[in-house]
C-alpha cells in the first residue's frame, strides 16, 4: 500500500489547506512577511551563499549591511541581488495582502535600491535569465500536476544559458600571464525563485507562497523523480507553514484588548510589525507608522508595558 503521508496527493492536500487558511487568517500578512525571509534564506543556500533568516532580519532592521558582504567571501552573487530576485518573483501577482506586505518590506529596506547599490553587476548578469525563466515557468501548463511542473523545470534548465564571469587574469612570479577558466553558475536557485508562481500558473495553488522554493541542489533528469522531490518539499514546507500560522494566530489571540481592538492607537500595527520583523529600531517604527521618533519611543514603551502585564497576568493563573 502506498504511504499517503509521502504522496503527491498528501502534499497537495496540505498545500490546499494552507492556501485556504491564508484567505481569512488574521495572521496572513505576518505569515507572508516571515515566509519571504524564509524563502530568501533557502534560495541563498541553494545558490551557494548560505545565510540564516536572522541575518536577513538584521539587515532589514538596519543592524547590519547585506549578509556576507563584508566577510571577504568569493560568493557567486550578492545577497542583495538574490533578495531582490526572490521578492520580485511574486510581486506581479494580484493579491492585495501580499502586495501590502511587500510594500511594508520595501519601506523598511528597498531591495531594488539595495541591489543597485551593492550588486549592480549581478543584476546585469542574472536579470535577463531570471526574466526568461519567469516567462517560461509561468506559461500555461498542459496539466495541473507536479510532473508537468517538474518536466518544465528540467526543460528550462537545459535551455537557459548560464551566465559566466570573465576568466581571471593572473601574473606569475616570473612574469607569465595565465587566465583561469571562467566560472559557470548553477541555475537551480534562479528557477526555484519562480516555483511558487509556477504552482499558481499550473492551477495547484491560489497564492504564490514564497517559502515553496526549497528544490534539491542538483535537479535530476527524470521528471517523475523531480516531481516526487517537489511533493516532499511541498508537504514539508506546507506542514511547517500551517504550524507557523497556528502559532501566530495564538499569539494574536493572547494579546490584551488594547493591542487588538482600537480605532486610534497604532499599537496593534506595531505588534504585527514586530511579529513579522523582530527587533525593529525606533527609527524604523517612526518611518513605517509616520510618527516622530519621540512618538515611536513612547509607542514601543507602551506595547512593551502592555505585553509584560499580559504575560504577568497569565503567569498568575
Amino acid at each position: 500500500m502506498r504511504d499517503f503521508s509521502s504522496s503527491p496527493d498528501h502534499a497537495l492536500l496540505l498545500l490546499g489547506r494552507l492556501d485556504g487558511r491564508l484567505v481569512n487568517s488574521p495572521a496572513t500578512d505576518i505569515w507572508l512577511a516571515r515566509a519571504r525571509l524564509k524563502g530568501a534564506a533557502a534560495l541563498a543556500g541553494f545558490a551557494g551563499v548560505p545565510i540564516a533568516v536572522r541575518d536577513l532580519q538584521d539587515w532589514i532592521c538596519g543592524r547590519s549591511p547585506p549578509p556576507r558582504h563584508s566577510e571577504g567571501l568569493n560568493d557567486p552573487l550578492s545577497i542583495a541581488a538574490l533578495f531582490h530576485f526572490a521578492l520580485s518573483a511574486t510581486e506581479g501577482h494580484r493579491d492585495p495582502v501580499a502586495r501590502a506586505t511587500l510594500n511594508v518590506s520595501r519601506s523598511l529596506l528597498d531591495d531594488r535600491r539595495e541591489a543597485d547599490l551593492w550588486a549592480p553587476e549581478d543584476l546585469v548578469r542574472f536579470g535577463p535569465v531570471w526574466r526568461t525563466a519567469q516567462m517560461l515557468l509561468e506559461a500555461p501548463y498542459p496539466a495541473a500536476s507536479l510532473p508537468a511542473i517538474a518536466q518544465r523545470l528540467i526543460d528550462i534548465r537545459g535551455s537557459l544559458e548560464a551566465p559566466a564571469t570573465e576568466g581571471q587574469l593572473l601574473t606569475t612570479i616570473d612574469g607569465r600571464q595565465l587566465r583561469i577558466a571562467p566560472r559557470q553558475f548553477d541555475m537551480g536557485w534562479l528557477l526555484a525563485c519562480h516555483l511558487p508562481a509556477a504552482l499558481v500558473a499550473a492551477g495547484l495553488a491560489m497564492h504564490a507562497l514564497p517559502s515553496l522554493v526549497d528544490l534539491p541542489r542538483f535537479l535530476p533528469d527524470d521528471g517523475e523523480a523531480l516531481a516526487a522531490q517537489i511533493a516532499a518539499m511541498i508537504a514539508r514546507q506546507a506542514g511547517q507553514g500551517l504550524a507557523e500560522l497556528d502559532r501566530l494566530e495564538r499569539k494574536l489571540a493572547r494579546l490584551p484588548d488594547e493591542l487588538r481592538v482600537t480605532r486610534r492607537s497604532r499599537a496593534p500595527l506595531l505588534v504585527r510589525l514586530e511579529l513579522a520583523y523582530p527587533g525593529l529600531s525606533k527609527t524604523a517604527v517612526a518611518r513605517l507608522l509616520g510618527i516622530s521618533h519621540q512618538g515611536a519611543t513612547k509607542l514601543v514603551a507602551q506595547v512593551e508595558r502592555l505585553t509584560e502585564e499580559r504575560l504577568f497576568t497569565m503567569g498568575d493563573r
